[in-house]
């Protein structure tokens, strides 16, 4: 079966669609806390009742994607179910009970000669957000950016195509039930690729730009953006097993990290463990993942230990696997670690166990990633496990935001000065 779409509304420029989110924007960064919460709330219902027009939708989009040779880690993450929606309509009434940061006060003082300055919080204006085959991106994101009165122009990909038209059709009904418009939100999928780079060149209709998926496709959007980004980043995720690791949450922190969800960027993708616990750990915590039907690429000294696996490459170092593979090395110390971490990261997220209270502040504060960890599961990297409600993204870049990005990473801020006839 060739790519089938369903009947698409008529086209317009695409750069009157921008111009068109730049003046919804101006309308939403007005909007009250409470107009902005009943647009939520009438979201949170149109997507969990829309089971009917978003399913089929969807298994259209699998259709293609399956014929298309998408891959499983892809098909996971494109599939929706009724499960799935109650899930993201759940997440967007979240966002319902957190703060508006928009006009929230950051910092200020009164100047010796009276004069008051107050740095607040607001919105950027139009986000444009560019990603592949994550409709819940759709949702999350629409719903992020109008809690924080933004604007937001999605290009989620033709993989997506179908389901994200009948969401952003929902969306846009529930906007204009309250009295937004429904410009605040939009899809430019019908443009392709070609959209996709208009939308990177469009500085001064969009204000900051968000890529979200694989490392090709966000390096592509820094390389050739006009419009700043805030750059997501893939996740070559390590766990470190110390030599005073405790075996049983070696065992399943690992198991947790790698299976529950293989296919996300939090996921587990290589295991560092320290060459004086290596005997101990590795033949539970990997028969556990073998039992789980996890591919181990190992190195000499774990294969020795496993000899159920594969031997490691130098690539299997560098690879965000998103499936049930695992990349296993065995360290002489925490340097060792530390040294693979630095060479190979992405900056995501690392996690020690240990027992060893200086090794643990040691990796906290050597290790440079958005979000490090001692004795957890690198699965917690998620804003919903955070309290943000839905996440926009890990941000991995140092500039403006960085690890999971919530409503206040969708701001900026400006100062007010208030005076009484002062002059310099």
């Amino acid at each position: 079966m060739a790519n089938t779409t369903l009947d698409a509304p008529p086209l317009s420029s695409l750069t009157d669609r921008l111009v068109a989110a730049r003046a919804a924007s101006l309308a939403l960064a007005t909007a009250t806390a409470d107009v902005k919460n009943r647009a939520l709330e009438a979201i949170s219902r149109a997507v969990a009742g829309g089971a009917a027009e978003i399913l089929p939708a969807n298994a259209l989009d699998l259709g293609n994607g399956r014929e298309n040779g998408l891959t499983t880690a892809l098909q996971d993450r494109l599939s929706l179910s009724e499960s799935r929606l109650g899930a993201l309509s759940a997440a967007v009434l979240e966002i319902v009970g957190l703060v508006d940061p928009v006009g929230e006060t950051v910092r200020g003082r009164v100047l010796p000669n009276g004069i008051r300055i107050d740095q607040v919080r607001v919105p950027f204006g139009v986000v444009g957000v560019i990603y592949e085959a994550r409709p819940n991106v759709t949702v999350d994101i629409a719903a992020l950016a109008l809690k924080s009165g933004n604007a937001v122009v999605l290009r989620g990909g033709s993989a997506a195509e179908n389901t994200n038209r009948v969401l952003v059709g929902l969306i846009q009904d529930a906007l204009a039930s309250v009295g937004l418009p429904r410009e605040c939100v939009q899809t430019i999928d019908e443009f392709g690729r070609a959209g996709a780079h208009e939308l990177m060149q469009a500085r001064g209709l969009v204000d900051v730009l968000i890529p979200r998926g694989s490392a090709s496709l966000i390096n592509k959007v820094v390389a050739e953006s006009k419009v700043p980004v805030i750059e997501t980043g893939a996740g070559v995720v390590h766990v470190f097993l110390d030599e005073s690791a405790d075996e049983t949450w070696s065992v399943d922190i690992v198991q947790n990290a790698k299976v529950q969800r293989p296919s996300v960027c939090n996921a587990l993708e290589t295991l560092l463990v320290h060459r004086g616990s290596a005997a101990r750990l590795l033949p539970p915590v990997l028969a556990r993942l073998r039992a789980d039907g996890v591919v181990i690429h190992a190195d000499n000294e774990a294969r020795a230990l496993f000899p159920d696996s594969v031997a490691a490459t130098e690539e299997d170092w560098q690879t965000e696997y998103m499936s049930l593979d695992l990349s296993v090395r065995v360290v002489s110390d925490i340097d060792e670690a530390m040294e693979h971490i630095r060479r190979y990261s992405t900056h995501h997220t690392e996690s020690i166990i240990t027992n060893d209270l200086s090794h643990a502040e040691r990796f906290l504060n050597e290790v440079d990633s958005a979000a490090v960890m001692v004795n957890a599961s690198t699965r917690f990297t998620d804003g919903g496990e955070f309290g943000f409600g839905a996440e926009v993204g890990i941000s991995t870049q140092k500039l403006h935001a960085r690890g999971p990005m919530g409503l206040p990473e969708l701001t900026s801020t400006k100062w007010l000065v208030r005076g009484s006839g002062q002059i310099r």
